[in-house]
C-alpha cells in the first residue's frame, strides 16, 4: 500500500503521462454534460452501509440492468449486488505489478462513471487517489449518508463546500477551528514565556541556595 505513493511520483516524473493524466482529469471535471450510464464501478473507501444505501439510489436512477462493479478491502460482496458483479479485491493485486494489472483491468472495461466513498474514514485512502487518478471515468463522489454529487465544474458549489466541511471550515465547526489556528501562535507564545519564566525561577533559587550554603 505505501508503495502506491511512489508509483504515483514514478508517473508524475514522466511529462507524458502527466499531461495525459491530467487532461482526463480535467476533461471529465471541465464538462457538465452528464455521461450515458451503462456501467459504473464503486470504490468502497468507507463503511460497507453507505455503499449498501446508494447502490439502490443508482439503480433507481440509471435502471436495474446498469452494470456496478465494485473495488474493495473486503472480503465479500455488500448487500444489493447481483452474482454477475465484478469485486476487485485490492488484497488480490499487491506490489507494482499487480496494481498495474488492476489499472489494466478497470480502463478495459470502460466505466461510464466511478463512485468514490469519501466518509471521513481512514479506508482505502491511497488506493482511491490512485484509481481517480488511473481510470477515465467520470466522478462521483458519496458521502457517509449516501449522497453524491458528480465531481465538475457544475457543482463547484458543492465540491467547495464539501472540501471545507472536511476541512472543519464550514457548519458549526468553523468558528473553533478558525479560533483555535488564530490562539495557536498567542497559546505558543504564552507556554513559552511560561516555561521560559519557571527555568529562570528554579535557576534563580538554585543560585540563592548555593550563596546559602556558602554562607554557612
Amino acid at each position: 500500500m505505501g508503495s502506491i505513493r511512489d508509483h504515483c511520483a514514478r508517473c508524475l516524473s514522466s511529462p507524458a503521462r502527466v499531461h495525459h493524466a491530467i487532461f482526463k482529469l480535467v476533461r471529465y471535471f471541465l464538462t457538465g454534460r452528464q455521461p450515458d450510464v451503462a456501467s459504473i464501478l464503486l470504490i468502497e473507501s468507507g463503511s460497507r452501509a453507505i455503499v449498501e444505501r446508494v447502490v439502490p439510489i443508482l439503480r433507481r436512477g440509471y435502471g436495474d440492468d446498469v452494470r456496478i462493479d465494485l473495488v474493495s478491502c473486503y472480503a465479500t460482496l455488500p448487500e444489493g449486488f447481483g452474482d454477475g458483479t465484478h469485486i476487485y479485491r485490492v488484497s488480490d493485486y499487491r506490489g507494482r505489478e499487480g496494481r498495474r494489472k488492476l489499472y489494466r483491468e478497470l480502463i478495459g472495461n470502460r466505466y461510464s462513471a466511478m463512485g468514490i466513498v469519501c466518509s471521513n474514514e481512514p479506508l482505502m485512502t491511497k488506493w482511491k487517489a490512485a484509481l481517480a487518478y488511473q481510470v477515465p471515468a467520470k466522478i462521483f463522489v458519496i458521502n457517509e449518508n449516501a449522497d453524491y454529487f458528480w465531481f465538475d465544474r457544475v457543482h463547484l458549489k458543492q465540491v467547495r463546500r464539501f472540501v471545507l466541511l472536511r476541512a472543519g471550515l464550514a457548519g458549526a465547526g468553523a468558528v473553533r477551528t478558525l479560533a483555535r489556528a488564530v490562539a495557536f501562535p498567542f497559546t505558543l507564545f504564552y507556554l513559552l514565556l511560561y516555561a521560559t519564566a519557571v527555568h529562570a525561577r528554579r535557576g534563580i533559587y538554585s543560585r540563592w541556595r548555593r550563596a546559602q550554603r556558602l554562607r554557612i
